[in-house]
């Protein structure tokens, strides 16, 4: 009797799965398809060559020297010359360039009599990335040229090329970026951001599908061909999901661990794993909502909220200590947030699994918290009232 009823259950949520294509859309067509446009989009790893331009107002050897310094890094592209501020600043409003460059004039007079002349940089930080990047290469040039000009006073003063480069430099650093040696924004950004997409629609489909038997009436249906048992119900409908789910996650993973060659330092048994709990805590917490908030509006209103949050809360890029307390909490209700703990002990540090015990062990308790509240959704089922 309780096989049959789990078949029939089953049967139920497979079809309702086949007879409407936005589930199909939602679930496999949006995150693969936003993942190999995300992954391409990302291809280069860092936005290289980012177009700037020049204000050069002295015209002289070492202002030449200046604007061949800014062309040749990787960062910068310098495809503007101005005349003056004016029309530096008049491009950049128009978009046109992220940022310019400006050499004072009298700068290789002033710079040699050692006045201290004024290289001044601008970059538009409406648009973060580029402005970052034409920032940094700016800066690193001005740096540069201002060593350049010390070290020709001290070599003129009568200083060897030793003793000037430890007057410049007395202390050597030596750089090694962990985890992310290339500083590969794609490797860095994809990674985060779409387990947190699948999360998002995990959310969304569970709610939906499970919200929309109270709305258009079937609730008590549902429970009928599951037995009466809430528990059997919410298998045969959450069962394929997950199913489908896990199969999107994979193809996923195997994007960026094997196609882009994305650093795998440890177990891939072990981010598989991680993955299929993703999908059921993703799923869970999407159950816990829709039980607790047995109205579809309310419900699909609260997932989409907790999941558009997840981006900026789940600690990708800001770390969750230095939060202010009342937000920085609200990071470990959130399944991602585990899953990408375990991503960085597992595959870029390489850790042995016991390290990573915790994580585990969190995304395994959102099923046993969703289970403490399907007594409120059964309740729900059986007086179904939709509430527009």
């Amino acid at each position: 009797m309780r096989f049959t009823a789990m078949k029939n259950s089953l049967r139920r949520g497979v079809a309702m799965l086949a007879t409407r294509k936005m589930y199909i859309y939602a679930m496999v067509i949006v995150p693969v398809a936003v993942s190999l446009f995300f992954v391409s989009l990302m291809d280069e790893g860092l936005p290289l060559r980012t177009p700037v331009g020049i204000v050069d107002l002295d015209h002289s050897a070492m202002s030449r020297a200046v604007t061949r310094n800014l062309n040749a890094g990787e960062l910068l592209d310098i495809q503007y010359h101005y005349e003056n501020y004016d029309q530096a600043l008049a491009s950049v409003r128009r978009g046109e360039a992220f940022g310019y460059f400006v050499i004072p004039a009298n700068f290789e007079r002033d710079a040699l009599a050692g006045k201290q002349p004024t290289l001044s940089l601008y970059t538009n930080m409406a648009f973060f990335v580029p402005g970052t990047l034409s920032f940094k290469g700016f800066k690193t040039v001005a740096v540069t040229t201002s060593g350049g000009v010390v070290q020709t006073t001290l070599l003129a003063a009568g200083a060897t090329e030793q003793m000037a480069a430890q007057l410049l430099q007395p202390v050597v650093i030596n750089n090694n970026p962990i985890g992310n040696p290339w500083t590969n924004y794609n490797i860095y950004l994809s990674n985060s951001f779409l387990p947190a997409l699948l999360q998002l629609m995990i959310f969304l489909i569970t709610i939906l599908t499970v919200s929309e038997e109270i709305k258009y009436g079937t609730s008590r249906r549902w429970l009928s061909v599951a037995g009466g048992s809430i528990i059997r119900a919410t298998l045969g409908k959450l069962l394929p999901q997950t199913i489908i789910f896990l199969i999107v996650g994979i193809t996923i993973d195997s994007i960026l661990f094997g196609f882009n060659h994305f650093p795998m330092n440890g177990s891939w048994g072990v981010m598989l794993l991680a993955m299929v709990l993703l999908v059921v805590a993703s799923q869970s917490f999407g159950l816990f909502v829709v039980s607790v908030v047995p109205n579809p509006r309310m419900a699909l209103s609260l997932g989409s909220l907790i999941g558009i949050l997840t981006f900026s809360i789940a600690a990708f890029s800001y770390p969750v200590p230095s939060m202010y307390g009342a937000i920085g909490i609200f990071s470990y209700i959130l399944p991602v947030r585990y899953y990408f703990l375990i991503y960085i002990n597992e595959a870029l540090n390489g850790f042995p699994l016991y390290y990573s015990r915790y994580w585990f062990a969190a995304l395994l308790m959102f099923p046993l918290v969703a289970t403490t509240m399907l007594w409120r959704l059964k309740k729900a089922c059986l007086n179904p009232v939709y509430v527009p």
